[in-house]
């Protein structure tokens, strides 16, 4: 490396940065050559003071000066927990510059989801879904990127950036390819810890190939070094300035400013006060020239780094308790000394207050240096001064969360406040960490127990675990009563759930049902307990358990939603034991107002949650209600989108979506449907419910299909085998992996399957044949074995068909029955298949039936009926069949 100066105009602390700025060149250009082109991230990582931020304004001066639209952001070493801090600095100046009818249709759907999060739009009555907000914050910045074309993000610090921008920043990386924006995003290494490096980490799998930035050689320091002070800089000193910075640019360039400042000649004779200068311009040494400023200076740089972001000179003088005047007065002494500086805002954006720390390590050093208890005093006072600005209990709770305990009851109740703040903008991390201080004040004892009660419930989705152990201590003392202990109590039952542990979950609320009279409550709490019993997946039913349902939904009218609840939990139970189909959907219209969800019992109100009016749409879907089971799954899909839950709810929206595809034999429909909720459970955790359900279901699908290989695929690469959850899944997953089996060769491991479906089906009471088709597959996959016995299983599934009287059990029970004979009665049996199945919604098993009887009657005409029924659902194993049947033709007439 020569000791030239770099050829870029930017910083002194550019040199041996060649590589970095070709890069961020290379990217802009590329940028700017076509609107279509994909987008692309850049990542710049380096220690503290090795010019990353040098690097960032470079990359801001080239892209400006190439007519681009840049927006900059910088992450704060105590704002990691301010929710959406980064982001919003990001994009809320550009969104500020609309009209609020501008960005409401520039966001459309999203302005709601994302709006509050921005700071833009009031929150709504719901929590918001982290997940939805997530996508939200993206969905407007694709929008926002096309309407800025060329744009170029600059985001500094991102290791002090707070989690939910960082999980906003991973999500976006991912999805550049179709969009035509730059990234550049500049961290320390190893200094993020938990979900906030995970998601850095991600960034980093995004980003384009940009090597670390290392400290400048002896011989660039020596450059940077005449280029400061002048050619005349001998080779000693030059050597001595490496040394004492360790190559650090940042301190390089400081020191050299020292060095100008104090008047030292640039020559060995000089070198042994290089250390002595370089000490002064960083921690201890950089607070002791503070001091130098006198105290009221160093009083108003300690106020500027409690505050963080937004410093503006009158807040800081309320902080600092001084007057304007001298305020103004420390403000220039400052900026002089070069410890603060006037916020540089890009085009568009406005800066986010008056000053800003020249660098972080300035800030770290000047807020490390306040004593323990001052700091903790003055961020008292700051959240006091934030609260009188008029910023809100969130933006107070950033100085909150450092304050000492005290018994303050109303410190807890501004941090409950807080808390109720962020969860309404999706930040639910940030508003337990306010929880969780709140309990260390502590609260009064009639207030304790509804603080553990709200963290629980903040906790319910992220945390399992905890929240079992804060309700359970909520619940376990004095405060809370009436209808806050039964929605407690439900709570809890829900972690316990979500925490696989069922038999706990069904344990709680029969409990706690049995401390109550007759009444709601009581109602609700028993509604529950029978949710979580007919979920369950294991091998032994409660006895007696639909008997005591049925006794108790027996009077119920549908006159409130307990009543409403409990007729819903009868249909369904009734339609997973086969009772006749046309009583099960009496009782579950029954449930409904006029054909539709009550009031209070929708897809996103809070009360019984997603579980109970799924099973009173999958009772309609396998009784052969497809056209309410439908609009039904359509009405959460649409609710969920609209509320932004683009979590684990509108994965299961999707998958039950694609079930009532499937069972309408709309087969590509449901495969995208199914991979759409595979896509969106995988976001949420492996091994859930919700994960199950979307894989059977597509398993099953590709199955209808013929496309056995992609089945196969599926089941391996998500882990379709036992043991199986707890909780049930529809259709029967040992019944779906039994088909594969089969058809994948595997016919031994494929009945020992089917055989365990039936043991599980048999212990649960469930009979329904169209639920779980153990029994029709068994039989087929053991007629040439044992053909007494799959002539038992074949009786025993027609028996339970026409018990269960849809024309798709009776239908499905024939075309088994007929695949076990030969001649004239397997024609005979074909064809009443066919009969039945015709006038069933299911067109799938339709045309599966008009195959199977052309090739039994040996009919040209029905197999080409079949065929053309196969290709509208997609089902192209039944195509090839059909063809090859075709194209033989032996025997055909």
């Amino acid at each position: 490396m020569t000791e030239e100066r770099p050829e870029a105009a930017g910083s002194a602390a550019l040199w041996e940065r060649d590589t970095q700025v070709a890069a961020a060149e290379q990217a802009i250009d590329n940028l700017r050559a076509d609107s279509s082109s994909s987008g692309s991230l850049l990542l710049f990582t380096g220690e503290a003071g090795l010019g990353k931020t040098a690097l960032m304004a470079e990359t801001r001066r080239m892209a400006e000066q190439r007519n681009c639209t840049v927006w900059s952001v910088r992450g704060g070493e105590t704002l990691k927990s301010v929710p959406f801090n980064v982001v919003r600095q990001l994009l809320q100046p550009a969104l500020m510059s609309l009209m609020p009818e501008e960005a409401r249709e520039y966001l459309g759907d999203w302005y709601d989801i994302a709006g509050p999060a921005l700071g833009i739009a009031e929150p709504g009555d719901r929590k918001a879904d982290p997940q939805g907000v997530c996508d939200g914050l993206v969905a407007a910045v694709r929008r926002l990127a096309k309407r800025e074309w060329p744009l170029v993000l600059l985001i500094d610090d991102a290791h002090w950036a707070d989690q939910e921008t960082l999980r906003w920043l991973a999500a976006f990386a991912e999805r550049l390819d179709d969009l035509s924006v730059l990234v550049v995003v500049a961290r320390r290494p190893d200094e993020a810890v938990g979900e906030s490096a995970d998601y850095l980490a991600a960034v980093a799998a995004a980003a384009g190939p940009v090597p670390t930035l290392d400290a400048l050689t002896p011989a660039a320091a020596a450059g940077l070094t005449r280029a400061t002070l002048g050619p005349h800089a001998d080779g000693p000193f030059c050597r001595e300035v490496w040394a004492v910075t360790a190559g650090n640019p940042y301190e390089t360039v400081e020191l050299l400013a020292k060095v100008q400042d104090d008047g030292l000649a640039p020559i060995e004779e000089s070198c042994g006060k290089l250390r002595e200068l370089n000490n002064s311009a960083r921690g201890g040494g950089l607070v002791a020239r503070l001091h130098e400023l006198g105290v009221e200076a160093t009083r108003f740089a300690q106020a500027a780094a409690v505050l963080g972001k937004g410093i503006t000179v009158d807040l800081v003088a309320r902080l600092a308790t001084m007057s304007h005047k001298e305020a103004h007065h420390c403000a220039n002494l400052l900026r002089t000394a070069r410890f603060l500086t006037e916020p540089v805002p890009t085009a568009g954006q406005v800066a986010d207050g008056d000053l800003e720390f020249v660098h972080p390590l300035i800030a770290t050093a000047v807020y490390d240096s306040i004593p323990d208890a001052t700091r903790t005093f003055m961020h008292g006072i700051a959240a006091q001064v934030v609260t009188e600005s008029g910023r809100g209990a969130a933006a107070a709770s950033q100085h909150l969360l450092h304050v000492y305990p005290e018994d303050d009851e109303e410190l807890v109740d501004q941090l409950r406040e807080a808390a109720r703040e962020h969860q309404a903008v999706g930040a639910p991390d940030a508003a337990r960490r306010c929880l969780e201080r709140a309990l260390l004040e502590p609260p009064l004892p009639e207030s304790h127990a509804h603080v553990l009660y709200e963290l629980g419930c903040a906790t319910l989705l992220t945390a399992p675990a905890t929240t079992i152990e804060h309700l359970q201590a909520a619940l376990a003392m004095p405060g809370l009563e009436g209808a806050d202990r039964v929605d407690a109590v439900v709570r809890l039952s829900q972690a316990l759930l979500h925490n696989n542990q069922l038999e706990q979950a069904v344990r709680t609320v029969e409990a706690e049902a049995a401390r109550h009279g007759p009444g709601q409550a009581r109602m609700r709490l028993q509604g529950v307990h029978f949710m979580w019993e007919g979920l369950y997946g294991g091998d032994v039913s409660a006895p007696g358990r639909s008997e005591r349902l049925a006794d108790l939904a027996r009077p119920c009218t549908g006159r409130d939603n307990s009543e409403r609840a409990l007729l819903i939990l009868r249909g369904f139970d009734a339609m997973t034991r086969g009772e006749n189909a046309e009583e099960v959907a009496e009782v579950c219209d029954r449930a409904l107002v006029n054909g539709r969800l009550a009031p209070g019992l929708g897809w996103t109100d809070p009360e019984w949650g997603i579980e109970l009016l799924m099973m009173l749409a999958c009772s309609y879907a396998y009784t052969d209600r497809l056209d309410r089971a439908e609009a039904l799954y359509n009405e959460a899909l649409r609710d969920y989108t609209t509320a932004g839950w683009m979590g684990g709810h509108l994965s299961l929206a999707h998958a039950y979506v694609g079930l009532g595809h499937r069972r309408r034999g709309r087969l590509r429909e449901a495969e995208t449907s199914l991979r759409e909720s595979l896509r969106l459970a995988e976001r949420v955790g492996r091994g859930l419910p919700l994960y199950w359900s979307a894989t059977c279901n597509l398993v099953d699908t590709l199955l209808a299909r013929g496309h056995v290989e992609q089945a196969w695929e599926i089941a391996e690469q998500y882990g379709f085998a036992p043991p199986y959850p707890s909780t049930i899944v529809l259709p029967e997953p040992r019944a779906v992996r039994g088909r594969l089996l089969l058809a994948v060769g595997r016919t031994k491991d494929g009945i020992n399957e089917l055989e365990a479906a039936e043991k599980a089906a048999t212990a649960r009471g469930h009979h329904n044949p169209v639920l779980a088709t153990w029994a029709v597959d068994l039989a087929r996959a053991l007629a040439v074995e044992d053909p007494l016995r799959a002539a038992r299983l074949a009786a025993d599934a027609r028996r339970q068909a026409e018990r269960f009287g849809t024309d798709t059990a009776i239908g499905e029970a024939l075309r088994c029955a007929a695949s076990l004979e030969t001649g004239q009665r397997a024609v005979r049996l074909a064809a009443k298949a066919v009969a039945y199945l015709e006038s069933s919604p299911c067109q799938y098993e339709h045309a599966a039936a008009r195959v199977e009887y052309g090739i039994a009657a040996r009919s040209v005409a029905e197999i080409q009926r079949g065929l053309t029924l196969a290709k509208s659902c997609g089902a192209d194993g039944l195509v090839a069949q059909a063809r090859e049947v075709l194209e033989t033709g032996r025997g055909l007439r």
